[in-house]
């Protein structure tokens, strides 16, 4: 087992992979940008080393840096996390140059499900089922105009070293065709430094669903059941949950067995992710690969009781999955809303600064991965999110009940947060009947919110108890009102007429 391991990220992911370290009696080096000098991740590890300035360029992105401190402070083995250079296949090659274990696939594997194009010509000789379309990026706006014709619009152009939604554009008619391909090619140049794009058939009103699978480096490959991502803004996953509500048995075994066959095809080890769209009559078409953990992979540890990143470790420690697949079983549910610093009145724009007030939901079935503390500032030069809040419970309805309740207990100040847009996603009869597609957000983003007078007030009456509960805490007795100040000093004027907003707006809001 490795003795000291750098995890080369930053917030909640970091802090996640530290935990495990120290689960495993592992030692934990953090990395930091200037502006994360003094974020959550450098308070919980063991070591931890500056590495530039702000810009992921020159810090969380800067491959010979990262090794710099993987060589000073004596790690022999890397976690990646996700995002930055987690799918970076250059970086695997060069940690294994370096003589420190990449804890993920190997390189080759990555370039083999890095590119979409790629990916595609792989699973076509797999025999693997994926959307109509090409397997080769377009060379021409001729030869896009001949296939658009042939598998019938609306179809889909995507940038094939794409992600996150950049690089993609929806085409609904012939004469949009031209201009998107324009958009899509020059997005994706600049977002990936690559401009092939391909298009395939825009299936209409999908569900997106992933597979997750592990893979030692013996050879065995298991499957840990499916993730419900369907609930996207601008094709970024938004909440997820496991098992997804359309998946029976059978369904589930037919998409585990390709998944495993797309991890074999690739030869994948370590932990990786099968996403498949899914039609209205239940046909799974292969995605993509994503070759790294994912966000959203707590839904699955909860419901699995399997430690995903405590695997991880131990894969790239050489041992082999302890377990088959026969021995695989899903209990409950489980769902998980990311919370990012963005103001949801301001067209969901990103809110750096300090959080000024923090009161953290917990309880039964309730986990919050975290990057943030009170007093800590929220950079701009990151992807927003903050923290994940999953709810578990034995069925979908205790997990929604779970995850409601916590989300009202929940409350950042000093910021904006996209907390209330999970409270209504919640609250929304579809999410409720598990009637959801990839369009599902967008079409709840444009009704009118139906708010009652009742309900305002309540909302009100909730804001005023968090807000003083937040100045009664930093400001102490000193915060309460003259006649709780004279009950306080002992008079006995004081005493007959004092009484406590606080103890009344507590009992208003457990009426409720």
């Amino acid at each position: 087992m490795f003795k000291k391991l750098l995890i080369a990220n930053r917030g909640e992911i970091a802090v996640r992979v530290i935990r495990a370290c120290h689960e495993m009696g592992i030692a934990a080096v953090a990395v930091y940008s200037d502006v994360d000098r003094a974020s959550l991740h450098i308070r919980k590890a063991d070591e931890a080393y500056p590495i530039g300035a702000a810009a992921a360029s020159e810090s969380y992105l800067n491959i010979q840096k990262i090794l710099d401190v993987a060589r000073r402070s004596g790690a022999d083995a890397i976690h990646p996390g996700y995002g930055f250079l987690s799918e970076n296949a250059k970086f695997a090659r060069a940690c294994a140059d370096a003589g420190v274990k990449f804890i993920g696939p190997t390189a080759t594997a990555m370039d083999a499900m890095g590119s979409k194009t790629r990916a595609r010509q792989a699973m076509e000789r797999a025999g693997v089922p994926f959307v109509p379309g090409t397997a080769r990026g377009l060379e021409s706006f001729e030869e896009a105009e001949q296939v658009a014709a042939r598998i019938g619009y609306p179809v889909m152009l995507k940038a094939a070293a794409g992600g996150g939604g950049k690089g993609m554009r929806l085409v609904h008619a012939p004469h949009d065709l031209k201009a998107a391909l324009e958009g899509a090619r020059s997005e994706a140049e600049r977002s990936f430094g690559d401009g092939e794009v391909y298009i395939e058939k825009a299936i209409v009103n999908p569900r997106h669903i992933e597979m997750q699978i592990l893979a030692d480096e013996q050879g065995n490959t298991v499957y840990l059941g499916e993730r419900e991502c369907s609930i996207q803004r601008r094709h970024q996953k938004v909440v997820e949950e496991a098992p997804s509500p359309v998946v029976d048995a059978d369904m589930r075994r037919r998409m585990g067995e390709v998944a495993v066959r797309v991890a074999q095809a690739a030869g994948y080890t370590n932990a990786g992710t099968v996403e498949f769209l899914v039609d209205q009559s239940k046909n799974f078409y292969f995605l993509e690969m994503n070759t790294r953990l994912q966000v959203e992979h707590p839904v699955t540890e909860l419901v699995t009781g399997l430690d995903l990143v405590h695997l991880q470790i131990r894969i790239a420690a050489g041992e082999r999955l302890p377990f088959t697949q026969a021995e695989v079983q899903i209990r409950g549910h489980a769902i998980e809303c990311r919370i990012y610093a963005e103001d949801p009145d301001n067209n969901y724009f990103p809110s750096p600064g300090k959080i000024t007030l923090l009161l953290a939901p917990s309880g039964p079935g309730i986990r919050r991965d975290s990057g943030m503390y009170e007093g800590w500032t929220v950079p701009m030069d990151y992807d927003p999110l903050l923290a994940k809040l999953i709810g578990y419970g034995i069925d979908r309805d205790q997990a929604i009940g779970r995850l409601t309740r916590a989300l009202s207990e929940y409350f950042v100040g000093g910021i904006k947060t996209n907390i209330s847009l999970f409270r209504r996603i919640l609250r929304h009869p579809d999410f409720r009947a598990a009637k959801l597609d990839t369009g599902f957000l967008d079409r709840m983003l444009k009704e009118k919110a139906e708010v009652s007078p009742d309900s305002t007030a309540d909302q009100k009456a909730l804001d005023v108890a968090v807000i003083a509960a937040g100045i009664f805490a930093v400001l102490g007795p000193a915060a309460a009102g003259a006649s709780e100040r004279a009950a306080a000093d002992g008079s006995p004027e004081g005493t007959a007429k004092a009484r406590s907003n606080w103890k009344e707006a507590a009992r208003c809001e457990a009426m409720r």
